[in-house]
């Protein structure tokens, strides 16, 4: 009995002694650390980099700046993985050595498993960087090469595997779409929408899916329901800088006011599932996967709608007038019209949309 109990204290001990461990090296193993703060920071490294790039070679094509389509654009584009890997890691608050040497875990894990790969390898490469992180009197050598081995093995053996079911997910959404353009059209448009607003990244799904076709199309209008719908709806409250900072910068700045009244969340929803079915049946649009879960955010939406309908070959003037509509006044006007009958009825007071900008 006296074997058991000691054995018990000191399986006790070492439980509490490797928990104090993680506390150390701000390892966190959870859903928010992972699924929320990584995948947040992954959307910043994709921003700078591939959305960059995307911007900088549609502006250039659009302009005739061949110094943007030919230098900017690609190179810009194909420092994704790496962009990835630094931006989650930094999102772990890793320390600088392992900071660095994401950028290995980055390139390798995007080349062989794609933005996932990345991903994920940038995951497990912080986290076992951080473990060993000045643990050793050598340690300039010891952490990124702990850092780039157990990143790269993860984004080389798991990367691919993942990419591939993520893509075959986007297939089947993407397929679904095209063969119940109605239903999938509000359902991809309220998720990629609420997603955009939660502080999940919608941006690094629609890239981990490859959203294509009318899909997209749903996903973008999802989006500027709610950056252009929070603006509109809380034009009370915000002003028009309110508006400019929530269509143009993010809705998830409204995340205080929706944790405590959920209700703010469904004028912008309610807009998004109304024009899905809209773009996907009789005014169909489509989007690059990279520009699709943004909304307006940066413009980032509507630049991504030119560029996949313009390679599609859609007119020029269907394009914009597309893109005016749709990402622009109709999330504006209806959210606008279902929030004040929402105010009307009491259940949306002034006030709940208040921010401090």
């Amino acid at each position: 009995m006296e074997n058991k109990r000691r054995d018990e204290h000191d399986a006790a001990s070492q439980h509490n002694g490797f928990k104090a461990f993680l506390k150390k090296k701000n390892i966190e193993i959870s859903f928010q650390r992972y699924l929320i703060d990584a995948l947040s920071f992954m959307a910043l490294g994709l921003f700078a980099t591939l959305i960059t790039g995307v911007i900088f070679r549609t502006v250039g094509q659009r302009l005739g700046i061949d110094f943007f389509v030919n230098v900017i654009g690609p190179n810009a584009m194909a420092v994704s993985g790496p962009g990835i890997a630094v931006a989650v890691a930094l999102g772990l608050k890793a320390p600088p050595l392992v900071l660095f040497a994401s950028v290995i875990n980055g390139f390798i894990g995007y080349e062989l498993g794609g933005p996932v790969g990345a991903f994920l390898a940038a995951i497990v490469g912080a986290e076992f960087g951080k473990a060993v992180s000045k643990e050793t009197p050598i340690d300039i050598v010891v952490t990124p090469a702990v850092t780039a081995i157990f990143g790269s093995i993860v984004g080389t053996i798991v990367g691919p595997g993942i990419n591939e079911f993520m893509i075959g997910l986007g297939v089947i959404i993407n397929r679904a779409t095209e063969l119940q353009p109605i239903p999938m059209g509000i359902i991809v448009a309220a998720i990629m929408g609420i997603t955009l607003t939660l502080p999940i990244s919608s941006t690094a799904i629609a890239i981990m899916i490859a959203i294509a076709g009318p899909a997209s199309g749903a996903a973008v209008v999802g989006g500027c329901a709610h950056t252009v719908g929070f603006g509109i709806q809380s034009l009370r409250e915000n002003g028009w800088s309110g508006v400019i900072t929530q269509s143009l910068g993010s809705p998830m700045i409204q995340i205080g006011n929706i944790v405590k009244k959920p209700i703010l969340m469904v004028p912008p929803t309610l807009t998004a599932m109304i024009l899905g079915p809209l773009v996907t049946t009789l005014f169909k649009m489509e989007s690059i996967s990279a520009a699709a879960g943004t909304g307006t955010s940066g413009l980032v939406a509507p630049l991504g709608v030119l560029t996949a309908m313009s390679d599609a070959g859609y007119p020029a003037a269907e394009i914009w007038i597309k893109i005016i509509i749709f990402c622009f006044i109709a999330p504006g006007v209806l959210t606008f019209i279902i929030s004040e009958i929402f105010r009307k009825l009491g259940w949306i007071k002034d006030g709940d949309l208040k921010l401090d900008i």
